[in-house]
């Protein structure tokens, strides 16, 4: 029996589009407590020095969501016209795997909201490819605080706990995976989370180690459902409800999420051997995560003066994050790094951060968010950091 936190209320009742979120309410259930009426975000500037200073944690607020300019968009569209073959590949080898090794009763559990439409294009492969259809939550995971205990007190209500697998679109340095794991310890949930992209070599299930452009992580939440990150304050959420998140129907205009989802999957017939195939080699490797990543952030911590890793954000998909939500101080670039780059580029000159080619980066990208950030240090020359030229 799965051990959990008693709970002393009826679970609360999940949500579902197109009420809340933009995704067909077949395709996901949100885990989550609707706070769209809720005034939540605070400009970037704000958040950053209140999270650094240890004045709030950083799900206490949302950001205000980044609108981007036609140029931005148009980097997005073309990202997408260029990768969603490879991301199909990558969708249909982590379907099969799982199919492979957990069986035919899989329950998928999206990390909300960057999971959300990973979590998505499997379902649509295991319903393309073998006519199963797979049930689909979002739940929440917080760093620091781990993930939603009511959430999981659902899941074990309606499903085997084994069955569950949680979903995420990509890995940095692997912090949500060993949140995730630490979490589920004493459960009957299993800890190991599947992911497209795992350039960090921290989990066993992924489509590719490559650090290649997802390009959901491009956008926020009109890539998402229409839906912000997940926030967890206590005069907000009490203990028997789930964590909560925003829908933001008034970016409807803005909205692509269906659209790469359609486009996605539009490349499932044309990849299905070769997923299969990819699929059938991993079965036969040592996919024992090596963590290369984590010590490349613990390197480039030392190197560049600062003294909390969560501060160094790995891979592409990450480091679009520091773009588009955090004070960035720098990036690291991967030299000879292509066209996955041209919207981190295009960001930087947009924020006036500099670019730094380097060598031996095991990414093909790092975000550094401003150190000991506060609104009297800003940009390339803060003073409270030591630089690497210091």
């Amino acid at each position: 029996m799965t051990t959990l936190p008693p709970s002393t209320a009826t679970t609360p009742r999940p949500l579902y589009g197109p009420e809340f979120s933009s995704y067909a309410a077949a395709d996901v259930t949100w885990l989550l407590t609707d706070l769209s009426d809720v005034p939540l975000e605070a400009p970037t500037e704000e958040r950053e020095e209140a999270v650094q200073s240890g004045g709030a944690h950083y799900a206490e607020s949302l950001p205000v969501e980044y609108q981007p300019s036609p140029e931005y968009q148009e980097l997005f569209h073309q990202a997408l016209r260029t990768s969603a073959r490879r991301i199909a590949l990558a969708v249909g080898t982590v379907a099969e795997t799982l199919l492979r090794e957990r069986g035919r009763g899989l329950v998928l559990a999206s990390l909300a909201r960057a999971g959300t439409p990973v979590g998505i294009l499997i379902r649509r492969w295991l319903a393309f490819a073998h006519e199963i259809d797979t049930p689909h939550y979002a739940v929440s995971i917080v760093r620091g605080r781990g993930i939603d205990q009511v959430a999981l007190r659902y899941l074990a209500a309606h499903h085997n706990a084994a069955d569950v697998v949680f979903v995420d679109g990509w890995t940095g340095k692997g912090a949500i995976t060993r949140e995730l794991a630490e979490a589920l310890v004493g459960t009957d949930f299993n800890p190991e989370l599947a992911v497209l992209a795992d350039p960090g070599g921290c989990v066993r299930t992924y489509g590719t180690r490559d650090d290649f452009l997802i390009p959901s992580a491009c956008l926020n939440s009109t890539v998402s459902g229409l839906i912000s990150r997940t926030v967890l304050r206590a005069d907000l959420i009490g203990p028997d409800d789930f964590h909560g998140a925003k829908h933001y129907a008034d970016l409807a205009g803005a909205d692509v999420s269906n659209s790469f989802l359609e486009t996605v999957a539009d490349h499932f017939e044309a990849v299905r051997e070769e997923a299969l195939a990819a699929a059938a080699r991993l079965a036969e490797e040592d996919r024992t995560p090596g963590w290369e990543g984590w010590a490349a952030v613990e390197r480039i911590s030392a190197e560049y003066g600062i003294d909390n890793v969560n501060l160094v954000k790995p891979g592409v998909g990450e480091t679009t994050r520091v773009m588009l939500r955090r004070v960035p101080w720098r990036v690291l670039a991967r030299r000879g790094a292509g066209a996955d780059l041209d919207h981190v580029r295009l960001l930087a000159a947009q924020r006036g951060v500099p670019v730094e080619e380097v060598d031996d980066l095991p990414y093909s990208c790092v975000g550094l968010i401003h150190p000991r950030y506060s609104r009297g240090a800003v940009g390339e020359a803060g003073t409270a950091v030591l630089t690497k030229e210091a």
